[in-house]
């Protein structure tokens, strides 16, 4: 069993740091102590360290809200966040909540490539959102094999359920932050010129916002289309109500300079607050002043739903 340390300072982070000898990798984890994503990978990130030979790794776990100061030295734009250094390099970071692909870069790199560790669970798509009830029959008024050769065939109720599933999840995901954008790609990469612009609108602004990106999820693509009774792509919602798309948040500045400038956030209680000078918020894109370095545009990010810091 790997030694987890938590440091709760940046002198006690540099103590431990300093005593990991070259040939050993040292796994550091970044997160917040309320989010759900975080939570999860919380317990794989442990259940490696519990799994791993203490002359292959070390562990240290640390709240990156907590030791502020270490977050911006590694450049930790979201959490959960993960930095695995060997002969005091860094060999990889990893953004986002996928405990199989944490667990295979650390016993890569710490030399017990191929150990397993069946206790991890899947990664999340959305923070608490990640499964849908659907099946891929029912979804698509198909027919479904069973293992005897036969078919079922959907019933009315059964779709009828699974509409309203898909109802509840899409009221979930437009209340996930005040502000949010649904797109295509990602605000790093839109996929359209129009979410281009509108990103850019909100960047320019200041705006915190979450998003999501549509075409990873054809459901809520589709979906939401309906939902909404708007056909087009981006949406932009405040405060789980439709704003419109390019040119309707266009007109919107246009006619109030003070709109979605003053947000509140839902912490983990559900508890609305303000915007504090340094916390994990469920999506929001970066202002310009912490806008991501030159050189790291492309690093991979979880398309969905990932949580990123932001000082004010």
């Amino acid at each position: 069993m790997a030694t987890l340390h938590t440091p709760t300072t940046v002198e006690a982070f540099r103590e431990v740091f300093a005593s990991v000898p070259d040939n050993i990798l040292l796994a550091i984890s970044f997160h917040t102590s309320w989010a759900a994503p975080c939570r999860q990978m919380n317990e794989a990130f442990a259940a490696i360290a519990g799994s791993s030979s203490p002359d292959k790794a070390v562990f240290i776990s640390i709240d990156a809200e907590e030791v502020p100061d270490v977050s911006e030295e590694y450049e930790v734009s979201a959490v959960p966040f993960f930095v695995l250094v060997k002969n005091r390099q860094i060999l990889r970071k990893i953004s986002g909540a996928d405990p199989k692909e944490l667990n295979e870069a650390i016993q890569s790199l710490s030399g017990a490539a191929g150990k397993v560790l069946l206790a991890i669970p899947p990664p999340q798509q959305v923070a608490a959102l990640a499964s849908s009830n659907y099946d891929s029959a029912a979804a698509g008024g198909a027919a479904s094999a069973d293992p005897n050769g036969t078919t079922d065939s959907a019933t009315a109720d059964d779709v009828e359920l699974e509409e309203e599933s898909l109802h509840e999840r899409l009221t979930k995901l437009v209340n996930a932050a005040p502000v949010m954008l649904f797109m295509k790609g990602t605000p790093a990469e839109p996929k359209c010129g129009f979410s281009r612009q509108l990103v850019a609108i909100l960047r320019e602004r200041n705006i915190r916002y979450g998003f999501f990106n549509i075409l990873k999820d054809d459901e809520v693509r589709q979906g939401l289309k309906e939902y909404s009774d708007w056909p087009t792509y981006p949406q932009l919602y405040h405060e789980g109500n439709l704003v419109g798309g390019l040119d309707i948040v266009k007109e919107e500045f246009e006619n109030n300079e003070e709109f979605l400038s003053e947000q509140p956030i839902v912490d983990g209680a559900h508890r609305s607050r303000n915007w504090p000078p340094l916390r994990a918020l469920l999506l929001f894109e970066l202002p310009d002043k912490m806008r991501i370095p030159p050189g790291r545009e492309n690093q991979p990010a979880n398309d969905f739903f990932e949580l990123l810091t932001f000082h004010k």
